[in-house]
């Protein structure tokens, strides 16, 4: 601690006017030309005194309420200012939203016990960042042949139009900062037709890929990727195939069929070739998968595999074919629901020599059927396997979209995902163009195209409950420990800058009081049934 005595002599000597004007220069005497320069200055007793007085300032620092901090002077510290962001809905739904991410006024931490309530609707959640679990590597969607189309082939949206809308897609600070996107590899069931990147006449081979374009994807899905990712440099790409070339097929189609085994070392050549392209072009992949559902689905580009096939394809030719063009893409196994690890993952997942190569990355998983527990339970087998969850659609099946949204949230990520993928990005009013498949599918945004509302763009709910993630969680976020609750599920983040973030949703038909609880500060929320909040704020310095 700095001595005061020193002080109080000077000050004795010295009226605090001095003592002001010589603090301004006592750093300069710590050297003898600096003394000189004071003493020239300042002249007679005063001049001798003040200079003594700046030599005590060099030495031992300015006195206790000059200049000395908060935490010196023992007065309290200043608590740090929660942001709150808040999203509702007006339908039983939850679809037409009411406040969308919306600012509210900002809440602030007090001591502990300062906002405790008796009432049974009082709901406390602690956070404990010293806690720390998985790292978050974004939040996304899919730039589907639909979702490409409508932003820039279809003519809907003017360039200016499809500019906005990108940046509210992508940009982290005037956006919602999308930071995950899983793109097809060729057609989906939505695309406006099957397409692969060597598609040949009936009868006809290509084994030597000399075929072989991403011609398709320039006119969209490529550069509004690359747009993406000028827009957040901090975004990841995962592809993933529907289907492999018909000509590879036992089938000779898009549609089911398996892929020949004659054709297995052709295929992971394609996936390097398509690859390579999309790196040409500025664009990295960061993940790929084997297939997409393996085995559904009837009625659009799919293909049928069984575990061996699938283990044998990876070990064998993928994961080699990768390693000796030297991409540091890495392989996601699965690709598919919960439910079907056994059937089409654990044989993958169980071989150490796939385990443990470079570039296997873990595994991908869908929230359409089973149980999200089951990512837990490989997690505590495989500690080291990364999980993404990459794909569950909104749609018009779903009771209520909003509750869904932030329950798998909450989740997917307490549950270990390391991102959040929905389905495609945008449809149409139609829930298209779509081939098979999906037509009711939602996205995160809806392009009008060929009605009255021509070029309009409205951002759906989805929109909203992504971006309570994605505004507010960057990559490289880590999640921390928070009280589970059923009735307001949650989950905290401490981002690479030191801010937190919990996200909180009210399970509930009636307000809760929620309190945050923090390194034994609280603050209080009353939080409106069915309601998505964010809470932000940084730890203090």
């Amino acid at each position: 601690m700095r001595s005061r005595t020193a002080f109080r002599t000077a000050f004795r000597t010295v009226s605090r006017t001095v003592f002001r004007t010589v603090s301004r220069i006592g750093p300069l005497v710590g050297s003898r030309p600096g003394i000189r320069g004071v003493r020239r200055a300042l002249t007679g007793t005063a001049g001798a005194a003040a200079t003594a007085l700046a030599l005590v300032y060099t030495a031992v620092g300015p006195p206790v309420g000059h200049g000395s901090t908060d935490r010196e002077r023992g007065r309290p510290q200043p608590r740090p200012r929660i942001q709150v962001h808040l999203t509702t809905t007006s339908d039983p739904g939850g679809r037409h939203v009411a406040k969308g991410l919306a600012k509210q006024p900002p809440l602030t931490f007090t001591p502990r016990g300062g906002t405790r309530r008796a009432d049974g609707g009082s709901v406390d959640i602690t956070v404990d960042d010293a806690k720390a679990y998985q790292t978050f590597e974004g939040g996304g969607a899919s730039f589907t042949d639909t979702a490409a189309w409508l932003l820039k082939g279809s003519g809907a949206l003017s360039d200016a139009a499809r500019a906005a809308t990108m940046k509210r897609l992508f940009d982290p600070d005037d956006g919602i900062g999308l930071a995950f996107l899983r793109n097809p590899m060729g057609a989906s069931d939505l695309a406006r037709f099957g397409y692969t990147y060597d598609d040949l006449p009936a009868g006809r081979t290509d084994p030597g890929l000399k075929r072989f374009t991403i011609g398709h994807d320039l006119a969209g899905v490529l550069p509004l990727t690359a747009e993406a990712r000028r827009l957040n440099p901090a975004l990841k790409v995962m592809a993933a195939p529907w289907s492999a070339p018909a000509w590879m097929k036992d089938n000779g189609r898009l549609d089911q069929g398996r892929l020949q085994a004659k054709y297995y070392a052709a295929y992971a050549r394609y996936f390097v070739k398509y690859l390579r392209a999309y790196q040409d072009h500025g664009v990295p992949v960061a993940y790929v998968s084997v297939q997409n559902e393996p085995t559904c689905c009837i009625g659009y580009p799919s293909m049928r595999w069984n575990s061996s096939g699938l283990a044998r394809f990876t070990k064998d030719h993928l994961l080699p074919a990768l390693r000796n063009a030297r991409l540091s893409t890495k392989v996601l196994a699965l690709d598919w629901n919960w439910d079907r690890y056994a059937d089409f993952a654990a044989p993958t997942v169980d071989d150490p020599a796939i385990r443990n190569h470079p570039n296997f990355g873990g595994l991908a998983w869908h929230g359409y059927a089973g149980d999200v527990t089951e990512q837990t339970r490989v997690h505590h087998r495989y500690p080291g396997l990364a999980a993404y969850d990459t794909e569950h659609s909104g749609g018009r099946w779903i009771p209520n979209q909003q509750r869904e949204d932030m329950r798998n949230l909450i989740a997917y990520t307490r549950n270990w995902g390391s991102s959040w993928v929905k389905w495609s990005l945008a449809v149409d009013r139609n829930g298209g163009p779509h081939q098979g498949g999906c037509d009711n599918c939602t996205g995160l945004i809806t392009v009008h195209h060929g009605n009255g509302a021509q070029g309009a763009v409205d951002y759906t709910v989805e929109y909203y409950t992504m971006g309570h993630l994605t505004k507010f969680v960057r990559p490289g976020a880590r999640r921390i420990d928070s009280t589970a609750s059923a009735t307001v599920p949650n989950v905290a983040w401490k981002n690479p800058d030191g801010s937190l973030a919990l996200i909180a949703y009210n399970d509930t038909a009636a307000t809760r009081h929620l309190t945050i609880d923090w390194h034994g500060r609280k603050a209080g929320y009353r939080l409106p049934a069915g309601a998505s909040a964010t809470f932000t704020w940084q730890r203090a310095t």
